[in-house]
C-alpha cells in the first residue's frame, strides 16, 4: 500500500527527484552509485563468482533491492544467480542475471561463469573464475527535458559484450577475494555521457571469517566489501552477523556513505531468507527525509550435503 502524503510533500518530493535525475546527467553519471547490495555476505556470487565453490551443492538465488521508497523513479535492482558444483575437477558453473533501473538508465546484464579451484594446504584452496555475457543499457535522457537542448540527442542505447574475472584464497572459515565482474571493452561513443558509471570498470576486494564451529549454538561472521572505481569515491561495506544455532542470523551493516543496515537471515536445508532495512544516518539525510532501503533475498540449495547452512 503507498504512504499517503499531501499535495506540499508530493510537490518537494517531484522536484527533488527531478533534480537527482538531472545531476545524473549533468554529473557525468556521478549520481549513479556502484553495483551493490546490502546482502553480499550471504551471497558473493554476482560480485565475485569463485564463491561459488564454498558450497558442495547447487543453488539458485533472487534479489530484490529498492532504494529510496516512496519516491517515483528512484533506484530498484533485481538480482538472479545461479551455482552447479562439478566436483569431480574442483569446479563450478553458473548464470547471474542483473537488472537496474535509475530513473531514465536502465541495464540488464547476463553472464555465463566457470570457476575453478586447487588445493594448496589442508583444506586450503586458491580458484579462480571468469565470465562472459552481454550487457544492455538504454538511458532516455530526452525524457527529462523534451525542449532542453542539454537533454535532446543524448539517448544511449548500447549492447556491448562483458568479460571478468575474479580470484579467491578460502576454507572452510574465511575467505579473501578480489574481482573485476565487469571489465569494459571500449567506450560509449556519445560524447559527454561515454563516463558513465555504468560502463567503468568496477573493483572489489571482499573477505569475511567464521567463528566458532559446526555444531555451536552462537557462531559470528564479520565481513567486508571494499569498493572502487574511477572518478567515484571509493566505498567501504562492514559487517558483522550473529548465529543462534546455525538457523537465524542478525546482522548489522555500516556503508562509508553514511548508511548502515539491520539484516535478518533464516537459514533452513534447503531454503535461505534474508530481510534488510537500510537507512541514512543523521548526516546522510537530505532536507529532514531519511531514505531508506528494503531488500529481500531467497535462495533455494539442492544437492547431498544440505545439513550444512552454509554460513560463510
Amino acid at each position: 500500500m503507498k504512504r499517503l502524503i499531501n499535495n506540499n510533500q508530493a510537490g518537494w518530493l517531484k522536484v527533488l527527484c527531478s533534480t537527482l535525475i538531472a545531476l545524473s546527467f549533468a554529473l557525468d553519471g556521478n549520481a549513479q552509485q556502484l553495483f551493490t547490495y546490502t546482502q553480499y555476505m550471504n551471497n558473493l556470487t554476482p560480485i565475485n563468482h569463485t564463491y561459488s565453490l564454498l558450497d558442495n551443492n547447487s543453488n539458485m538465488s533472487v534479489l530484490y533491492r529498492k532504494q529510496w521508497v516512496g519516491i517515483e523513479g528512484t533506484p530498484s535492482t533485481f538480482l538472479f544467480s545461479s551455482a552447479f558444483p562439478l566436483e569431480n575437477i574442483n569446479a563450478a558453473t553458473g548464470v547471474t542475471v542483473m537488472d537496474d533501473q535509475f530513473a531514465v538508465e536502465h541495464q540488464t546484464e547476463i553472464n555465463a561463469y566457470f570457476a575453478k579451484s586447487i588445493q594448496l594446504a589442508d583444506n586450503n584452496y586458491l580458484a579462480v573464475s571468469l565470465d562472459a555475457g552481454v550487457r544492455r543499457y538504454t538511458a532516455n535522457y530526452s525524457l527529462v527535458g523534451p525542449d532542453d537542448p542539454s537533454f535532446m540527442n543524448n539517448d544511449i542505447r548500447e549492447t556491448r559484450p562483458n568479460l571478468g574475472f575474479g580470484v579467491m584464497y578460502y576454507s572452510d572459515k574465511y575467505y579473501l577475494g578480489v574481482s573485476l565482474p565487469q571489465l569494459n571493452l571500449h567506450s560509449l561513443g556519445n560524447g559527454s555521457v561515454e563516463t558513465n558509471t555504468y560502463f567503468r570498470n568496477h573493483y572489489y576486494l571482499q573477505g569475511a571469517y567464521l567463528f566458532g564451529s559446526d555444531g555451536d549454538n552462537f557462531r559470528v561472521k564479520p565481513a567486508f566489501l571494499f569498493q572502487a572505481t574511477r572518478g567515484i569515491p571509493a566505498v567501504a561495506d562492514i559487517s558483522t552477523t550473529f548465529y543462534i544455532k546455525e538457523v537465524l542470523g542478525v546482522g548489522l551493516n555500516y556503508r562509508t556513505t553514511n548508511e548502515m543496515a539491520g539484516v535478518l537471515t533464516v537459514n533452513l536445508d534447503s531454503f535461505r531468507l534474508g530481510y534488510s532495512y537500510q537507512f541514512g544516518t543523521a548526516n546522510n539525510n537530505i532536507g529532514g527525509v531519511n531514505f531508506t532501503t528494503h531488500e529481500l533475498m531467497l535462495t533455494y540449495r539442492f544437492g547431498k550435503k544440505l545439513n550444512n547452512h552454509q554460513l560463510l
